[in-house]
């Protein structure tokens, strides 16, 4: 398996620190609000490739975070909390904010089926670890006191931008968004990992630490929480391409010169999505959530299916329309499964095992999930019986996770449902048209077509298949 490593800018083959497993790191959510439709592309990806993963015969732990302090509102350390944001914003405390986005965020992965990491940590039960952290980067000479707050020194490092595609130059105030001077620091690069009371005074979670009452920075929690679970060596850090700078290169600055060797061997971003006036975003006060989408009358499955259509290395522009047409073509593809359920016969294993292989050929470039899906449609064209085609799209769709037979089945039953009160005669006329129609005998089934409706009934051809109804 290939994958592309924002380490190397190279499609790396995936190789792992012990043989067969996999140590597994993915950032969680800021729970102070509903992740939006944006925020659920990366998880949806991230969760493809952990079931690809141990569909491939890996053993697999993932460990993900839940940011419930330490996160502020800009990326240069500075502004609210967005912890605090949100209590504020709600009249709640934190930790009922927190306790509320937490299940509200695993309730529209349940909705995705992206299936729970093993471990889910919050940063608030890892204070401690924060803390022997912190105080050994310290020792080591990688961190400072400065005006109340512990700073990592980056001008220890040999190199800081390990990505290689962020320069110095970004961190200059007013490039990037919300950056404000901080006077506390010997670099521009250098960032918090410890708050005190001089900061934020109002902040409703402190602990106390060595260097006074205080919380963590966001940094810190990831690296903390991925070595206590995983250990000092972490095969795959995945995450979304904003995360990529600085998060994730803190993350490595610190953790390298905590630990005194390399960390983590494999970066997988995920790239945005957006909308015709740019990425989709919490801080523009309109987005999209799992909920709205419901009650626009879509299936959260047509969500997940239009991300599987698009490579995760490229952005996805969302619109309505690109909605609706993913939504068409996946209707149409549960409709081209109802004829193959409940086939019998024997497997074709030479044909399962050739089907089979495409999809894996597809999934090992760099989780390509549109050659994916494009191998899905091949299994109904493919010359082998139908028990062999239900048994592929069952193995696909463990990695998928579209719910491809569920759905099926029940477009099956309320047809059948729909045809309870229509005349056997009727339904037998039928199957004859669709006979004729499929022999390319447009004038017998034209004719049993008018037969059928001097009979009271019409028939409607729709993208879900053909529908009989009474006249009315």
């Amino acid at each position: 398996m290939k994958l592309y490593n924002s380490l190397t800018h190279t499609k790396d083959e995936f190789i792992t620190h012990e043989d067969g497993k996999v140590s597994m790191y993915t950032c969680g959510p800021t729970v102070y609000h509903f992740a939006h439709i944006g925020n659920l592309r990366s998880y949806i990806m991230e969760d493809v490739l952990e079931k690809y993963l141990r569909f491939s015969g890996y053993d697999v732990k993932r460990v993900m975070n839940i940011t419930d302090v330490g996160h502020l509102t800009s990326d240069g350390d500075t502004g609210d909390d967005k912890m605090l944001k949100g209590a504020k914003r709600e009249h709640k405390t934190v930790m009922e904010i927190a306790d509320f986005y937490t299940k509200a965020f695993f309730d529209d992965c349940r909705k995705l089926n992206i299936k729970k990491p093993d471990v889910v940590e919050p940063a608030t039960s890892c204070i401690d670890e924060f803390i022997k952290v912190i105080s050994s980067l310290i020792e080591k000479g990688y961190a400072y006191s400065a005006g109340g707050n512990i700073y990592f020194d980056t001008s220890k490092l040999d190199k800081y931008y390990v990505f290689g595609d962020v320069s110095e130059e970004n961190l200059a105030v007013g490039v990037r968004e919300g950056v404000d001077a901080d006077s506390n620091k010997r670099n521009k690069a250098d960032f918090v990992l410890w708050f005190t009371k001089s900061k934020f005074d109002d902040q409703e979670l402190k602990w106390e630490s060595p260097w006074g009452m205080g919380y963590p920075g966001w940094h810190i929690e990831c690296s903390c929480i991925s070595m206590k679970h995983l250990g000092e060596y972490l095969d795959l850090h995945c995450g979304g391409i904003d995360n990529a700078f600085p998060h994730h290169i803190n993350e490595i600055a610190q953790s390298e010169a905590y630990l005194g060797h390399s960390w983590c061997g494999h970066w997988f971003h995920v790239h945005h999505l957006n909308t015709n006036s740019g990425k989709m975003s919490k801080s523009k006060g309109e987005f999209l959530t799992v909920s709205l989408l419901e009650e626009k009358g879509y299936n959260p499955m047509v969500y997940r299916f239009f991300c599987l259509l698009s490579h995760y290395r490229k952005s996805l522009v969302f619109s309505c329309e690109n909605l609706d047409n993913a939504k068409g073509a996946f209707e149409k593809l549960i409709a081209r499964i109802v004829p193959l359920l409940n086939s019998d016969g024997d497997i074709d294993t030479a044909a399962y095992d050739t089907l089979i292989g495409n999809f894996k050929a597809a999934m090992d470039n760099d989780l390509n999930t549109s050659l994916a899906i494009t191998a899905l449609y091949d299994v109904f064209k493919y010359d082998t019986n139908p028990a062999t085609k239900i048994a592929v799209i069952k193995e696909l769709d463990k990695v998928l996770s579209l719910d491809l037979i569920k759905l099926a089945t029940e477009l099956n039953d309320s047809k059948k449902s729909e045809n309870d009160d229509i005349p056997h005669e009727v339904l037998e006329l039928a199957e004859q048209r669709k006979r004729a129609r499929k022999a390319k005998d447009f004038a017998l089934a034209d004719s049993i077509r008018d037969r059928i409706s001097e009979m009271g009934y019409v028939i409607e051809e729709t993208r879900e298949g053909t529908r009989i109804k009474a006249k009315q």
